[in-house]
């Protein structure tokens, strides 16, 4: 009997060693980040002059022309996202550009909100039950619950977002996973000045929309809990462009959409000057949706615009080869995202409806 244990321990410590051998990635930590309903032609073209050349935006100011408008749209998108463009794209990759057929689409149809984060997280498309934006809790399994299950990610995963559906999304309360979303606050009691500081102004300034609180929040207390908690994977949401979109605002769409951008670099060299996170962290980087492309269908999503499926992905990390923006043809979709995180951390992604990784992605 004695022989028999020490045998299974043997074994058991050879499996350890074998399963540490197989892991041929530098990444130890993921950090995604999704904007709600950023167009792919802001990205790789910048400002639109469709709607720039709007009459009453120009009485305005003419700020908003200075801020971003130029004849050639190079120069545009990085005046739009210079840290997209001047960083990552230097560093990482960009998909997404349709004028060299490298597209990325929604494998979902409804083309709004839950279903893209929905596929996102899962790795799978669920149009029979996730069909609508309601707070319903998530029947699927995201990658995030996937990997708070495991040893060595339970407890260290967190989740931030603009959206007060993402608890429901994320399913905080079967999953585990703490989600501050919505109008939520930190809590605790151990808050620092900064969360403190973030609670009051929260309270203080509601901003325009019900159930979608502005995006400073957000950043805020997810910046501050990469310095507090230390997760070794983290999701943080934006959600203003798509609220802005909604209203027309086409102005403060692009106005959130470049400080979006500044947001992303603070985390990123938030990261890059902490030893847990630097040259072992890769960011991902995604939409829900995509958006029409007239003066009127631009405000809107749904299956009923033919363009609201076509949204754009990126990423950056030890991983992933700097080939930036991504000219070859082919097909890629957010559903990959989620075996792709896995295969990043050298894991085998344990739901088979998922889709593929990003090959190209990982070296």
């Amino acid at each position: 009997m004695k022989k028999l244990f020490f045998l299974l321990l043997l074994v058991g410590a050879l499996g350890m060693g074998a399963m540490a051998q197989t892991k041929n990635t530098k990444t130890e930590n993921i950090v995604l980040i999704t904007f709600d309903g950023l167009r792919w032609q802001e990205l790789f073209k910048g400002a639109d002059s469709l709607m720039i050349d709007d009459t009453g935006m120009i009485d305005r100011a003419g700020s908003l022309l200075s801020d971003f408008w130029h004849p050639d749209p190079i120069k545009r998108r990085e005046m739009l996202f210079p840290f997209f463009w001047n960083t990552i794209a230097k560093q990482g990759q960009i998909y997404g550009n349709r004028a060299f057929g490298n597209l990325v689409d929604n494998s979902n149809t409804m083309w709004f909100s839950y279903p893209g984060y929905n596929e996102v997280l899962s790795g799978f498309a669920d149009d029979a039950r996730i069909n609508s934006n309601s707070k319903i809790n998530n029947p699927n399994v995201t990658f995030l619950e996937h990997l708070n299950q495991m040893p060595s990610y339970k407890g260290k995963v967190m989740a931030f977002g603009s959206w007060d559906v993402f608890p429901y999304i994320i399913n905080e309360e079967r999953s585990g996973i703490p989600v501050n979303a919505g109008f939520d606050l930190a809590v605790g009691n151990d808050l620092t000045d900064v969360e403190k500081t973030v609670n009051r102004m929260q309270q203080e300034i509601r901003g325009p929309w019900d159930g979608v609180r502005l995006d400073p929040f957000t950043h805020h207390y997810a910046l501050e809990a990469i310095k507090k908690h230390k997760p070794k994977v983290l999701y943080i949401a934006y959600g203003e462009t798509d609220d802005w979109a909604h209203g027309g605002k086409y102005d403060q769409y692009l106005w959130s959409a470049r400080q979006t951008d500044k947001y992303i670099k603070e985390v990123w060299e938030t990261l890059q000057a902490d030893p847990q996170y630097k040259d072992k962290t890769t960011l991902i980087i995604s939409v829900d949706h995509g958006r029409g492309i007239t003066k009127s269908s631009w405000k809107g999503h749904g299956s009923n615009i033919p363009e609201a499926g076509q949204i754009w992905l990126m990423a950056m990390g030890p991983d992933t080869p700097a080939t930036g923006e991504m000219k070859m043809e082919g097909q890629w979709s957010s559903s990959m995202v989620a075996r792709t995180v896995f295969q990043l951390l050298g894991l085998d992604y344990p739901d088979a409806k998922a889709a593929p990784a990003v090959k190209e992605m990982i070296k």
